[in-house]
């Protein structure tokens, strides 16, 4: 089939509001959210159901034309953004948001892949149960994209991420054919679990339309705490302080450096210092219950009392109220978007819980040694393992020079993540950012493994060729 004939039944397979083909209306489509990378496409299609999906991909399938899936284009890894030189489409899926089912009782929501985050948080929490994925763009990122990166976010620790919260899924398939997998089953031992090989696999075997996703009780009360300590190791021997006083009840354990809450300081208006005195290391610490008079303020006062005494803690905070609670947590907003203001190289890892602070040490002294003046910000969701080890470029530096120096780094850090066994991405993703570095830090046949999944489900090549995997 010829692609201009392709492109015709494409049209009128997706109907006319579900199509854009003016190139200044496709400009969002083809821009990374870090404006990493620019692409082009030859249409942007947008369908409204899982069958105009499928009858896209089918007429794409024939005629070889290569589909990006794409749900609220704010990945960090180039997974939705087309390549550059247009010969493809890109399906949007923002207009197939309805909310199919809500069983409070099963404690389940059935879904479409472009609700929004926020908006299915909302829903939840209407039927009084908790939607727990929670990350900072959950205001404009779409659950497909969640699902197909296995977004992880602040709540990890206590209810795992993307992928332990899903039941079941709606898949289209590379040749068009729909896998109709929305089972509300906690339990289901009759073979492979067919959706672990979508969920993470960034639309390059199928694309998912809809899915099954778990609820849990509404919090009733929630207790928050910012505390400030002298050593990164201290924070380590909190944690585990912590998770073993308050078993599941712990649902947030963020570390924030000193470094980064000045970066903080300094740019981003309404940013606030919470103790009197500065320290090198804070935790930003959340528990929750589902029960009203819990116990769970006393029981945090206990923790910090003995924390306290045995010299882990300096000084802290407990939010007397939600809004101050809210305060607390915008500091570690801030820091996301307080980097935007220089050059900063990312990394997005992960280590076991018990090597965080070693890792941290380790990685800090070598990109120190190599750069004297680079400005490390270790932060995120160290109660899972998971450290953004942010390179801030050293003050007064060409940002332009900086940046070039962005895989010098990388072989560095990653260097150090893979001496402790542990992940590159940790929840961002591979996409098109690190395809070609998994290959140096997966064994050879976890590789020929995932080529040859895509080989089998996607013969074609016609599923987000180029990312994640490279054939």
């Amino acid at each position: 089939m010829e692609i201009a004939t392709a492109l015709e039944r494409i049209k009128e397979a997706a109907g006319p509001r579900g199509w854009i083909a003016d190139p200044a209306e496709q400009q969002p489509y083809l821009v990374e959210a870090r404006r990493l990378w620019r692409g082009a496409t030859r249409l942007v299609v947008r369908p409204a159901s899982t069958e105009e999906v499928a009858a896209v991909v089918r007429i794409c399938a024939e005629a070889g034309l290569p589909i990006v899936p794409q749900g609220g284009n704010t990945g960090l890894v180039g997974g939705a953004v087309p390549p550059e030189d247009g010969h493809n489409i890109v399906l949007a899926l923002g207009r197939m948001n309805r909310i199919r089912a809500i069983d409070p009782v099963n404690f389940t929501m059935t879904v479409e892949a472009g609700c929004i985050l926020a908006h299915l948080q909302q829903a939840a929490a209407e039927a009084d149960r908790l939607f727990p994925l929670s990350l900072g763009a959950e205001g404009s990122c779409q659950i497909g994209g969640n699902l197909s990166t296995n977004a992880g976010g602040i709540a990890v620790l206590r209810y795992g991420n993307a992928r332990e919260l899903t039941l079941g899924l709606e898949v289209v398939l590379p040749d068009g054919r729909i896998w109709e997998g929305l089972r509300g089953l906690r339990k289901d031992n009759t073979g492979y679990d067919l959706k672990q090989l979508f969920i993470g696999g960034e639309g390059t075997l199928g694309i998912i339309t809809a899915a099954t996703l778990k609820l849990f009780p509404k919090p009733r009360e929630v207790e928050t705490a910012f505390l400030g300590l002298s050593r990164v190791e201290d924070v380590m021997a909190l944690f585990a302080h912590a998770r073993a006083a308050t078993a599941d009840q712990l649902t947030a354990f963020e570390l924030i450096p000193r470094a980064a809450l000045d970066l903080a300081l300094a740019h981003i208006a309404g940013t606030v210092d919470p103790l009197a005195t500065p320290h090198p290391w804070y935790v930003l610490l959340e528990m929750s219950s589902s029960q009203t008079e819990s116990g769970i303020r006393g029981l945090l006062e206990r923790l910090l009392e003995r924390a306290l005494q045995e010299g882990l803690v300096a000084d802290g905070v407990i939010a007397e109220s939600g809004m101050q609670a809210k305060v607390l947590w915008m500091i570690r907003e801030a820091i996301v978007e307080a980097q935007l203001h220089s050059g900063s190289i990312k990394h997005d890892v992960a280590v076991p819980v018990s090597q965080v602070a070693d890792f941290i040490m380790r990685a800090t002294a070598e990109v120190t040694d190599r750069l004297p003046g680079i400005r490390p910000m270790a932060f995120g969701h160290v109660g899972d393992g998971n450290i953004h080890f942010n390179l801030t470029q050293p003050k007064g530096a060409d940002t332009a020079a900086y940046l070039a120096r962005w895989q010098e780094f990388n072989d560095i850090v990653h260097g150090v993540v893979k001496e402790l066994r542990g992940s590159i991405s940790a929840e961002h993703g591979v996409g098109r950012l690190k395809r070609d570095e998994i290959t140096h830090y997966k064994s050879p046949i976890e590789i020929e493994l995932m080529r040859t999944i895509k080989r089998a489900l996607d013969p074609g090549n016609i599923m987000n060729p180029g990312k994640l995997v490279s054939l």
